[in-house]
């Protein structure tokens, strides 16, 4: 877990990695940075980019494949001119977006059968990654409860977001969880703060309602 200090400082650092590029074309050096030790441990992690509460970029590494400091930087960069959902962010609108860094903890496949699946899933708490073949597609924990949604929808987004079909999840393909710790900006380049959800279970029916990142 990281600190709120910390927390803080991931944010700053996947902003000024943005803003560094669009400004002088040039990548930040996370090696040439002081942080605090737990940059350097290896760990998933996600940059959201919201503008005008409305999805502008989100592109992370689901698994712990590099140090902390390098994945938030490369994860900023990509989700601000790499994500094939957007056009390339400008540096004018640097000052209208909102940074969020999602820190993850490993995956873990979820040993159910597929009609358990919904049981083993807690919203606000859990993300999800749906693997069947060569498609793989994953939402955050805070896509559930921001977009109203239970555990069937989560699981049936989550296969959309995967190129499969909605119900996937009862016909073979693999469900992995996952948990977020969730730092963002209130407003553009403003106060920082960890993003809680309450974490529920509720299990029911659809609630129609889309994913956005």
């Amino acid at each position: 877990m990281l600190t709120e200090s910390e927390g803080k400082i991931a944010v700053q650092l996947a902003r000024d990695t943005i803003e560094t590029y669009l400004r002088t074309g040039e990548m930040m050096d996370g090696s040439e940075i002081e942080l605090p030790s737990i940059f350097n441990e290896k760990r998933g992690v996600f940059v959201t980019l919201t503008k005008d509460e409305l999805l502008r970029g989100c592109i992370g590494h689901p698994y712990p494949d590099s140090p902390l400091k390098y994945a938030i930087t490369d994860s900023a960069l990509s989700a601000a001119i790499r994500d094939p959902r957007f056009p390339p962010l400008r540096v004018d609108e640097t000052m209208r977006v909102v940074v969020e860094v999602t820190v993850l903890t490993p995956p873990e496949k979820i040993e159910a059968l597929p009609k358990d699946l919904p049981g083993k899933i807690e919203i606000g708490r859990h993300g999800l990654i749906v693997k069947k073949g060569y498609r793989q597609g994953l939402l955050l924990p805070q896509v559930a409860p921001e977009n109203e949604m239970d555990e069937i929808d989560f699981l049936s987004h989550t296969c959309l977001k995967a190129g499969l079909g909605h119900d996937a999840w009862l016909t073979g393909a693999e469900v992995y969880c996952f948990e977020g710790q969730i730092f963002a900006e209130k407003t553009p380049n403003g106060e920082v703060i960890e993003k809680q959800f309450e974490k529920k279970a509720c299990f029911g029916g659809g609630s129609g309602k889309k994913a956005q990142k």
